[in-house]
């Protein structure tokens, strides 16, 4: 049983001198047998909710794109998976196939997250959404049992609310054995205020301003040896709202929300209190991690607790500017120069509290080389083969010469892959075209994902195929030495 790309990546591997492991490939739940959980675990209405939803996103694709608009609603997903290649299709249905086909893909090993489990993590009911997370959790369990020598499947944490997190996150790990684990970039959450418009509501990324202080969940993942990583979609935002496109409402929208988390757990400084843990944030390439990197130490540059009184309006020499109004002002400006604070305090209020001028207080940052490390060592980046910005990660031209640990995530399973034959030799056509050398891939395809999964937990290859490379790659992916606490 064979792909059409069996020759080439032959060819690829004869010239690795490494493994290459896919942190990101797909696995598409047979929801009977879900179902069947889902009914142990709370009963008939649980069901019929699943049940219902399923019709609630039937009758969306029925609507005209007037109604949707009139309704709040966009073009969601559609023909989201390969059919014209049925071996592929069955292949991410059949973990026993997709074990079987690892050489021919050319994959030594592969973290397999859930596609449909997306879904429960997002209900507003808790009780449904905590079942519906297990009952996900059971069957992919179950499923991938006998073939986590190759194959990591990826564990659904619902985060409405730290408690239930923290509860699903032991049972996953501790009671099903996994090793890998999902969490959603963001809740959305009611805006609360009197006068809010009906289903008005604001996005929650775990960090300051959440209602709920996550920090059990941080550290509960830095206990349980599991990194938190996200791979959460940004449909529905901002200029992603359209009522008739679905290309327009993809293109870019994991970047914003792996942007959005990425930013709030730097700014909120998750990656300082727990030195142990490391992030990933998949399918939405590197190049939004290039911009929020360098925009961050642009940012601090300007505005960091000592830079920041450069604006105060306090420091301004008032009798200075009345004089130089005097002597380059127009008429009708020199007719209102007692007009002036209107003009001078419109969005520089001397009247600011002082304890809110350091915004980078939460993250510890006292130099832009502790903006770096945080983005080159703890940050990775999921990045699928075809993606031609891949290479960013790479460049010397970063600020501080930083190299960004983008890591090879196929997202095989899902229509951005029409033949999963081919995604390594997709992903090597950077190194033939001289984008990447050689080191650089092996640090796309192995060091960086070695990095992510065996630095959160030196036990994450314990007992797999992989276990002998460790010993090879364990200085490259060794946990950084932690910072320094924030004062």
């Amino acid at each position: 049983m064979s792909g059409s790309g069996a020759g080439r990546v032959d060819a690829i591997r004869a010239r690795l001198d490494h493994p290459v492991i896919d942190s990101d490939a797909h696995f598409i739940e047979f929801m009977p047998e879900v179902l069947d959980r889902l009914r142990e675990l709370a009963g008939e209405r649980a069901v019929a909710a699943f049940e219902r939803l399923g019709e609630s996103i039937r009758a969306s694709r029925a609507l005209t794109p007037r109604e949707r608009r009139q309704a709040g609603g966009t073009r969601a997903p559609w023909w989201a998976f390969p059919t014209s290649n049925t071996l592929d299709r069955a292949t991410m249905m059949l973990p026993r196939l997709l074990y079987e086909r690892l050489d021919e893909i050319g994959l030594d090993f592969a973290v397999v997250y859930p596609s449909y489990a997306t879904f429960p993590v997002n209900m507003g009911d808790a009780e449904l959404r905590q079942a519906g997370c297990r009952a996900f959790n059971r069957h992919i369990a179950e499923a991938f049992r006998d073939y986590r020598d190759r194959l990591a499947p990826v564990a659904t944490i619902p985060m409405h609310t730290p408690e239930e997190a923290v509860a699903e996150l032991e049972y996953a790990v501790r009671e099903l054995g996994f090793r890998a684990v999902v969490l959603p970039s963001y809740v959305r959450r009611p805006y609360a205020g009197a006068g809010s418009a009906p289903g008005a509501s604001w996005i929650d990324f775990f960090c300051f301003e959440s209602p709920h202080d996550f920090d059990p969940v941080w550290a509960a993942c830095e206990r349980l040896g599991v990194a938190p990583t996200f791979h959460s979609t940004g449909y529905g935002w901002g200029s992603r709202t359209s009522t008739s496109n679905y290309v327009a409402n993809h293109i870019g929208n994991f970047a914003a929300a792996g942007e959005g988390i990425a930013r709030s757990l730097f700014l909120s400084g998750v990656p300082w209190r727990f030195p142990g843990l490391r992030f990933a944030f998949l399918e939405g390439g590197v190049n939004w991690a290039c911009s929020l990197y360098a925009d961050l130490i642009g940012h601090w540059a300007k505005r960091n607790r000592e830079q920041i009184h450069s604006y105060d309006p306090a420091r301004l020499d008032r009798p200075l500017l009345e004089e130089l109004i005097g002597r380059y002002g127009s008429e009708s400006v020199r007719e209102r120069l007692g007009e002036l604070d209107r003009s001078l305090y419109l969005l520089s209020d001397p009247d600011e509290d002082p304890e809110s001028l350091d915004e980078f207080s939460r993250c510890g940052i006292e130099s832009p080389e502790d903006i770096r490390d945080v983005f080159a060592e703890r940050f990775h980046f999921g990045c699928e083969a075809d993606d031609p910005m891949n290479a960013s990660a790479f460049s010397t031209r970063l600020p501080l010469g930083a190299r960004l640990k983008a890591i090879f995530s196929s997202d095989i399973g899902h229509w951005d892959v029409p033949d999963m034959s081919k995604v390594l030799t997709e992903a090597y056509e950077l190194v033939d075209e001289g984008h990447l050398s050689e080191g650089d891939f092996r640090e796309f395809a192995f060091d960086n994902p070695m990095s992510l999964w065996w630095g959160a937990n030196s036990e994450f290859f314990h007992g797999t195929a992989l276990e002998s490379a460790v010993p090879a790659a364990a200085e490259t992916a060794r946990p950084a030495d932690p910072p320094p606490a924030p004062a």
